[in-house]
């Protein structure tokens, strides 16, 4: 395969992944900041947003408030912002275009007619409902597109390829979630464990379709570190940084195989794996959380960067 169709499928999938995260987010966010003040008053949720979605420098910027309406509009539909939903999906639908041979019937369908229905979203008329209708279509696109991949692309290289884009793009986004909840969301006042952590942690598990799957689980009330392990160690949690870099090194180890060839990649991604599985949540959290979360932030753009260099230049 050339290095420039593997770099187009590893992006597609990235983008299209980073999109239904940002709605997410955007979700997420909408849910607490419709919280009761009697939970907990004022909270800095749309800043944290900003945060969560790496962008606060931009954001700031050409903002000086961090509110619902300036948040969704540049998240979601500003041309401005490269990692917005509409350029995500702009961009993904480019790299799409750009080999579409690559593709099947099915996943180029999906792109392109996302793109098409996005670009008749006027942003500026949408009512709150609007947008939280917005923001579950985009998440239903993102699982239409993932689900085609899924079920209908040969095992091959291309496969192998997307799912990297996959699984580093939805590592890189569960971190993050975690990582600005520890250390932004509550407000200072605020104990932990209080009414308003609870809501909190519990928009973070919806945000990431685990509520359900946390209750199974631990069969509790919603603890941080509980949530933390889920999230973090938990392979049977599909958006876990275990089950990502489990799925991470696998297709890894096919793409080596039809190669024929090991590299840096393959040992940075089995390096991450072997610290995960021996971590345990008690130890992250006793040498922070935010420590563990940063690093493993590092981690996975230098393995990013070392799939890049060794296959897709």
């Amino acid at each position: 395969m050339l290095a420039r169709t593997a770099d187009n499928l590893y992006w597609v999938s990235r983008y299209v992944e980073r999109a239904e995260y940002l709605a997410r987010i955007l979700e997420a966010t909408q849910r607490l900041s419709a919280l009761p003040i009697a939970y907990g008053g004022t909270t800095n949720e749309w800043d944290s947003a900003v945060a969560t979605a790496g962008c606060a420098g931009a954001f700031f910027a050409a903002h000086k408030e961090a509110n619902e309406e300036s948040v969704t509009e540049f998240l979601a539909f500003s041309p401005d912002n490269p990692s917005s939903i509409r350029s995500c999906f702009e961009v993904a639908r480019s790299n799409a275009r750009a080999m579409r041979t690559a593709l099947t019937i099915e996943m180029w369908e999906a792109i392109n007619e996302t793109w098409l229905e996005l670009r008749r979203f006027q942003p500026s008329s949408m009512s709150r409902e609007e947008i939280a209708r917005f923001l579950r279509w985009v998440q239903e696109c993102s699982l239409r597109f993932d689900g085609s991949a899924y079920r209908t692309m040969l095992r091959n290289d291309a496969y192998w390829f997307s799912r990297l884009g996959v699984y580093l793009e939805r590592a890189d986004n569960t971190a993050r979630i975690l990582d600005v909840k520890y250390h932004m969301l509550l407000p200072a006042h605020e104990h932990v464990g209080g009414p308003l952590d609870y809501f909190q942690w519990a928009a973070i598990l919806r945000s990431v379709s685990a509520l359900t799957a946390y209750h199974w689980v631990y069969r509790e009330s919603v603890k941080p570190w509980l949530v933390a392990d889920l999230l973090i160690l938990n392979d049977q949690m599909p958006r876990s940084l275990a089950s990502c870099y489990e799925n991470i090194v696998r297709n890894l180890d096919s793409i080596a195989r039809a190669y024929g060839r090991q590299g840096p990649a393959q040992r940075q991604a089995r390096a991450v794996r072997t610290r995960l599985q021996n971590s345990r949540m008690d130890g992250i959290f006793q040498s922070g959380l935010h420590e563990f979360i940063g690093g493993f932030i590092a981690d996975n753009n230098r393995l990013g960067a070392a799939i890049a260099e060794q296959y897709l230049v």
